[in-house]
């Protein structure tokens, strides 16, 4: 396992859920929800910086939606759009597209039974989907011992 903190992303159309993990990557924990739109890659790339000064962020892991069969529609489009943009500015801290399939719906599902009901719910769900998505690309890189998803490429 390499010794670093990663960044998790859950991007939607409306926010963007933050999650991190600690420096041994072991743990993901909720960050910030961010509003989707103008500034958002900005604040993004603050949060990482904010992270940065405390420890060595390895990489960014950001959630791509693919469909039960593995494949991917309009949404994973998006996506890598997004993932592209991001690590234009967030370089030379690498940025890793990884599956989130069902991850919205397992947070969900986890914040309903702990009781959070509606607005409250929905204003951390994307936080949490983000704390889904990196502690499973976590856990597959400490089973497999790689590094989970594949690396995005800035385009020039």
């Amino acid at each position: 396992m390499r010794h670093g903190t990663r960044l998790g992303i859950d991007p939607g159309d409306a926010r963007i859920g933050v999650a991190r993990s600690d420096p041994t990557g072991f743990l993901a924990t909720p960050v910030e929800t961010v509003r989707r739109g103008g500034g958002d890659l900005r604040r993004l790339g603050a949060i990482l910086k904010e992270i940065s000064e405390d420890s060595e962020v390895v990489e960014v892991v950001v959630g791509l939606p693919r469909s039960l069969k593995g494949g991917e529609g309009p949404a994973a489009v998006k996506v890598r759009e997004f993932a592209v943009a991001l690590a234009r500015r967030v370089a030379p801290v690498p940025v890793r597209l990884v599956d989130e399939r069902l991850t919205t719906v397992s947070a969900e599902a986890m914040l309903r039974d702990r009781g959070r009901k509606g607005s409250n719910r929905r204003a951390v769900v994307d936080q949490a989907a983000a704390v889904f998505i990196l502690q499973h690309a976590l856990d597959t890189e400490r089973a497999t011992g790689t590094a989970p998803g594949e690396i995005v490429e800035e385009q020039a």
